[in-house]
């Protein structure tokens, strides 16, 4: 790819040529607030040189989150609150959190120049209104997407290897449930992180085909109440169901329904992220798999990304997927 040269970096940050090579030179004249601007922007183009040290102010980073009524959600926020404590005190770490259902919220959040921002990371579902604002203020602001992507192109994603994921839930179901019969999958397919899930679960079903097959996908929208009704009706629906791959939310309410229904602990139940609910099924037995995560990892590397795209970090940050965990009742 060939290098960008100076009239790209000031179409990217809204200035003149003549502004680019003043700051890029070092050689002063230039409002702080421009100065940032275009090193953002030189930053974003992967400019290959050294930028000029500017930390002469505040370093904002936006993150935007969803859901903090979800266990994985907390723990992620916690954890950009833990390391933001650890960094300098020219770069501070502001989260906000926004209603899923609400994408023009989301949108206006991403789009919005309230503040000064160095940087901006994104937990939030993909949606057109939301690929639409990330566009707007990239590429002078550098953009990390975690757990999923909200644009499909335009900055890079700090996830685990969610096909993996579903295939590894396959796997376990299918190895490990000794009674034959039909598999069940519930997610919310608003996540293209659950439709890789699912689309892993698939595929490892349909090349390994043997005594279990998958009768039913349902969509709880990460909902307890709709999680537990989905369960409910497609056990009553068919009644040799031995398996169940929960992709995101409710395992509670799900924990619930097979602890009561008559054929509950004949379901081999594996789903994600390791909480108070999902330590208590692994140990009552009413849940077997965890599939963890591990959302301060994620944070981390986020901000090591971020950090790195700022000139802020001298070293390579790995980019290579993040490991999810496996948990067991014998491993907590």
């Amino acid at each position: 790819m060939a290098k960008p040269t100076f009239a790209d970096i000031a179409r990217a940050a809204g200035v003149g040529t003549a502004t680019v090579e003043r700051v890029l030179n070092g050689r002063g004249g230039v409002r702080p607030a421009t100065v940032e601007r275009v090193l953002a922007a030189a930053r974003a183009l992967d400019t290959p040189r050294r930028l000029p040290d500017v930390h002469r102010g505040i370093l904002r980073i936006d993150v935007i989150l969803v859901r903090p009524e979800t266990t994985f959600y907390r723990r992620l926020s916690r954890a950009f609150e833990r390391i933001a404590a650890t960094l300098d005190p020219v770069v501070r770490v502001h989260r906000t959190f926004a209603d899923e259902a609400d994408v023009g919220a989301i949108a206006g959040l991403i789009a919005s120049g309230e503040h000064r921002r160095a940087g901006l990371i994104l937990a939030v579902p993909d949606h057109p209104a939301i690929r639409v604002a990330v566009e707007s203020v990239t590429p002078a602001l550098p953009v990390v997407h975690v757990v999923t992507r909200a644009h499909p192109s335009i900055g890079e994603l700090v996830a685990i290897d969610n096909y993996a994921a579903g295939r590894t839930a396959a796997h376990f179901l299918t190895t490990m449930q000794r009674r034959p019969g039909g598999l069940i999958a519930i997610g919310h397919p608003i996540y293209q992180v659950h439709r890789e899930r699912l689309r892993g679960f698939s595929d490892y079903l349909t090349a390994a085909p043997g005594t279990h097959d998958l009768r039913f996908v349902g969509f709880g929208q990460d909902e307890a109440r709709r999680c537990g009704d989905v369960l409910h009706r497609a056990l009553e629906t068919w009644p040799d169901i031995v398996g169940l791959y929960n992709v995101g939310a409710g395992n509670r309410a799900i924990a619930d329904v097979l602890r009561r229904h008559p054929r509950g602990q004949h379901v081999f139940f594996v789903g994600h992220e390791l909480s108070d609910a999902t330590a208590e099924a692994l140990r009552d037995r009413s849940m077997q798999i965890v599939l963890d995560q591990a959302p301060e990892a994620q944070a981390r590397r986020t901000i090591d990304l971020m950090l790195s795209r700022l000139g802020l970090l001298d070293m390579a940050v790995d980019p290579s997927p993040i490991r999810f965990v496996t948990v067991t009742a014998e491993s907590l």
